[in-house]
This record gives C-alpha cells, structure tokens and sequence, in this order.
C-alpha cells in the first residue's frame, strides 16, 4: 500500500517537474522571441552605409550649387528672390523638399539609429525625389507662361537627380536583403514551433 502511494507521490513530482520545465522553455522561448523582434527591428547595410553616406554628402553639396541659373539649392528651398527670378516650378520646389527630409533626413537617421523602418521611408521619399528631379531637368528645358524660356538645369540640380537614384538604389538594396532574411527568420520560427508543439504533444500522449 505504501509502494502505491510512494509511486503516486513520485508520478505527481515528475508532472510537476514536467510542467515547471515547459513553463520555463516557455519563458525562454518568449525572451528569444523579443531578442529576434528587436534584431528584426535593425538594419545592417555593411559597406552600403560608406555609399549611403557618401550619397548623402553629394545631396548636401548639390543644395549650395546652381539650381538654374542663379539660383541654388537653398534658394529653391527656402523660395527666395532669387528663386522667383529664375521662375523656379513647383516639380523643382518638391525635389529639393524630398531630398532635404528624405534623402539626407531619414537616411542620416536610418544610418545612426540602424531601425528598419526609417530606412524604408528614406526608399520610399528618396524614389519620389527621383521621380521629380527628372522632372525638374525636364521642366527647365520646356517654356513657361507666355513662351517664357529660363536658364536651363543647373549642375546641382543634375547632380542632386543623379545623387538621389543612386541612394534610392542602394537603399532598396539594404531593406529588400533585409525583408528576405524576415521572411526567413519567420519560416524558421514557424518550423521549430511546430517540432515543438508536436513535441509537447506526442509527450503527453506517450507516443
């Protein structure tokens, strides 16, 4: 009788024993799971950061050079008398707009804080500053009101164009390698918590 009761007492400790320990490889298992969402939070871009940040220094340079005629980058910024002379457009207006907070903005940003999320809106405004610095090169070649004709595109303005679609490139180049380790790192982690879980279960079946 006592035998039974021995062999109760130790059966209830090992379930006990076998709870305690899923409670903690559940535990363990929560706190890999933060450390994988904070490292999944982070970018890497490797030798790409020298480029990117050379790209970013070419940004700034091409704001203090001509624009169109004689309006710089800083002119067409801040929409000087200058600017007004030269008959700066509204495409011009955006690109140097898109490429002072995204270009060199977010992608400072992107570059000191290493998070993922700021180096894709960094993609997504850098691309759009592309998109109207063509522009901007096209409408200085096209007349105005009135059959107007302006000085043509100036170097920075060519330049900044040029600048912004290599750092576009390389940025989606950064967050795309990226995303395909997410996609990765997410299928593992599904995988392995399947094994567990049929693990766990086959367990306490006794299979």
């Amino acid at each position: 009788m006592s035998g039974a009761v021995d062999d109760a007492g130790e059966g209830d400790e090992g379930a006990v024993s076998s709870v305690e320990k899923s409670n903690d490889f559940e535990q363990f298992r929560d706190e890999l799971d933060a450390v994988e969402r904070r490292i999944a939070g982070e970018i890497d871009p490797g030798m790409r950061a020298m480029v990117v940040a050379g790209t970013v220094f070419v940004l700034m340079l091409s704001l203090v050079l001509s624009h169109a005629g004689g309006a710089r980058g800083f002119d067409v910024l801040l929409g000087t008398q200058v600017s007004q002379t030269e008959h700066i457009g509204l495409p011009s207006r955006i690109f140097v707009w898109f490429v002072v907070v995204f270009g060199i903005g977010f992608s400072l940003l992107a570059l000191m804080t290493r998070r993922w999320v700021l180096a894709w809106i960094a993609v997504a405004g850098s691309a759009i500053a592309s998109v109207f610095g063509v522009l901007s090169i096209w409408h200085r070649q096209t007349p105005g009101l009135g059959n107007y004709y302006g000085a043509g595109p100036g170097i920075g303005l060519i330049i900044g164009t040029l600048a912004v679609m290599v750092l576009t490139f390389h940025w989606i180049r950064v967050v795309w390698t990226r995303t395909a380790l997410h996609l990765e790192a997410e299928e593992q982690r599904r995988i392995a918590a399947a094994e567990a879980e049929e693990r766990d279960r086959k367990r306490l079946t006794g299979e």
